[in-house]
């Protein structure tokens, strides 16, 4: 028997006899006993092999059946019937759960589009100087294709077709090989649009869109540390990562490139216009160098479409309403006053008055200063509504001055374009416009479904949509759109869909259940009855999400366990919102961490027969490592992740 069939054996006997261990004799059980009991039987059924939806489901049903039998046996049966309908409905009528069939064909789509291809190949040119070049391409692709999917397997599987070979070849250890690709394809369930994300978001009651917002940046961080780890690792041990040949990095140049160079200038901005001016290159056609012309100038346009957004959002004048509004008030306010000073509420006549005793010298000097006072309050309304109403309507009509941080701003990108083109050559201008064809038409979608749903410009299911739109025209524009692609796409869309739905009524009728015999006060009790200070809490809650991520699946952790940890969080003052972030960044773990790591599986299976389990398992570990660093920087800087929704949704 293999070793990983020993360990999931072991583990499994060790929930057994946790079980028995810490739970009470037979006669001394409560119902809230017999929920922890299902709790670990269904840990024990789902590491067995059993579907994780219809166990849930069953078990579920079974101890609400038991639950309610114990309070009336009549009507036990019926009882359980209906919260089984009732849970079904609450589920099915779920708003957010609505975005994940979109999301998923769009992902499914975006992987029969070929484009994974031409996207590695590209990336892995451009970063041809970069340590460890064709490990890093692969984590930046795994990430973007992942990203624009959200199906690992997929990702991991593709990638494993096309770099794992390439790498091998290139002389890259195994190990890192594999923990590249299997670390970056697993990157599709941390960056939005991510399913996990919606997952926890229906399981918690937490806003999709905030958790969308804060897991943007956590999910750069992850692949930029992987990136940082590669990079590292290459430079201090070249035989595991060895640079790219000087064969590997020639890129053949067009007729017209190799005549523009070498007879003006290798340089494509001073290259193209002197050929374009110059009557020596004749030979050239002008369309061609025209066409190209506009492609080398699409980042200086870019950044100059960006920065003039930027500073007329930043200069533009104040409201005039807002402004208007606030002088008008005024001016009526001064108008009152004058009509009171002039109607009923004007002062009677001092000969009614008499003044008390004691007081005629202190009334005296207040007597003299009065017309003075009421000649400054006469004058004071006649000018000042005046200056006030004309420096109003000056600032309502003038835009604002841009503030220093903008042009701070456009100077940096004036000097890295002036850089940028200083060393654009005409090889490079054959890369750029590789990654024209690959990197940014999924880079554009992305941003675009990303951007909708951040600003609040659509919801998650009409992003989507647009996004589902988004992938069709993309494989369209690629000539792979035909029936069979839109046929399996659909299938395999309308098959993953079924299962996270079925998924989904199982974990609520489990949690019914649960709540119904009282294991979640039971729990809440024994947390409680520790006295924990919000960090322990948090601490005790990661490392028990970390060791569930070793036998079980995210979709597992999430449906089965996070409404055990939610009804906590008050208690100690925590985020739902963060603890998501937290918890998302934990769960990477569940596809890297033996026995039951898919992402290991999945590249198994496309790998050559000499690269075993034992060395992928190898592999992943220092990434696994570098996630657990990512958590202890999320919660020890929560604001690279809770920045943009506070900013964004104030």
């Amino acid at each position: 028997m293999k070793k990983e069939v020993w360990f999931g054996l072991t583990i499994m006997a060790l929930v057994v006899l946790a079980s028995f261990i810490l739970l009470p004799s037979p006669s001394e059980m409560t119902n809230g006993h017999v929920g922890l009991l299902m709790l670990a039987l269904v840990v024990v059924a789902i590491m067995l092999g059993f579907p994780t939806a219809f166990t849930l489901m069953g078990m579920g049903m079974i101890f609400a059946w038991i639950a309610y039998r114990s309070q009336n046996p009549d009507l036990a049966v019926n009882q359980t019937l209906d919260l089984m309908v009732q849970r079904a409905y609450s589920v099915m009528s779920n708003d957010v759960l609505i975005s994940i069939p979109l999301f998923v064909f769009m992902g499914y789509l975006i992987e029969r589009a070929n484009l994974i291809e031409k996207l590695f190949k590209s990336m892995h040119l451009a970063m041809a100087r970069v340590p460890g070049s064709l490990a890093v391409a692969t984590i930046v692709t795994c990430a973007i294709f992942a990203t624009a999917t959200g199906i690992v397997g997929a990702v991991v599987t593709l990638m494993g077709l096309l770099a794992l070979p390439a790498m091998l070849r290139a002389g890259y250890s195994v190990q890192l090989s594999a923990g590249a690709i299997t670390a970056g394809g697993c990157l599709g369930i941390l960056i939005p649009p991510s399913v996990m994300l919606i997952v926890y978001g229906a399981t918690a009651g937490v806003s999709v869109v905030k958790l969308y917002a804060g897991a943007f940046f956590p999910g750069i961080m992850l692949a930029t540390l992987y990136v940082l780890y590669v990079v590292i690792l290459a430079k201090i041990k070249p035989h595991m990562a060895p640079p790219m040949s000087a064969e590997d990095r020639i890129v053949p140049l067009p007729a017209f490139a190799q005549v523009v160079s070498t007879e003006v200038s290798n340089t494509v901005l001073p290259g193209l216009i002197g050929a374009i001016k110059g009557k020596r290159n004749a030979a050239v056609p002008m369309r061609e160098l025209l066409n190209h012309l506009g492609i080398a100038l699409l980042p200086l346009l870019a950044v100059a479409a960006i920065m003039g957004t930027i500073y007329f959002k930043v200069t533009a004048p104040l409201p005039p309403e807002v402004v208007e509004g606030v002088v008008a008030m005024g001016g009526e306010l001064v108008d009152s006053a004058e009509e009171s000073d002039e109607g009923g509420l004007a002062e009677p006549p001092g000969d009614d008055l008499q003044t008390p005793p004691g007081t005629e010298k202190s009334a005296a000097p207040a007597a003299d200063k009065a017309p003075a006072e009421m000649a400054a309050k006469e004058a004071a309304p006649s000018t000042a509504p005046a200056a006030s109403t004309v420096e109003a309507t000056a600032t309502a009509g003038e835009r604002q001055a841009a503030p220093l941080s903008f042009w701070i701003g456009l100077a940096s990108c004036a000097v890295a374009l002036a850089i940028f083109y200083a060393y654009f050559s005409f090889v490079r201008l054959e890369i750029f416009k590789m990654l024209l064809g690959s990197f940014f038409p999924l880079a554009l979608m992305i941003l675009a479904v990303l951007g909708t749903i951040v600003f609040g410009l659509a919801t998650p299911t009409e992003a989507a949509a647009m996004g589902s739109l988004g992938g069709l025209l993309l494989a369209a524009a690629y000539r792979r759109l035909n029936y069979v692609v839109l046929r399996e796409s659909v299938y395999l869309t309308a098959k993953t869909s079924a299962m996270v739905c079925w998924l989904f009524v199982g974990s609520s009728i489990f949690s019914a259940a649960f709540a119904l015999l009282g294991g979640q006060e039971i729990i809440n009790s024994w947390v409680l009855g520790m006295d924990l200070t919000p960090v322990q809490f948090m601490i005790l809650a990661q490392v028990v999400i970390f060791l569930l991520g070793w036998p079980l699946e995210w979709t597992e952790i999430i449906v089965i366990f996070m409404p055990i940890f939610i009804p906590l969080l008050p208690h100690f003052g925590i985020d739902p919102l963060f603890f998501g972030l937290l918890v998302a960044l934990n769960l990477q773990t569940a596809f890297l961490s033996p026995p039951v790591a898919m992402a290991a599986f999945y590249l198994k299976g496309v790998s050559p027969p000499h690269v075993t389990l034992n060395q992928i398992f190898a592999g992943m570990l220092p990434f696994m490592a570098i996630q657990v660093f990512a958590i202890v920087l999320l919660y020890m800087f929560p604001a690279i992740g809770m920045w943009l929704p506070e900013v964004l949704y104030k």
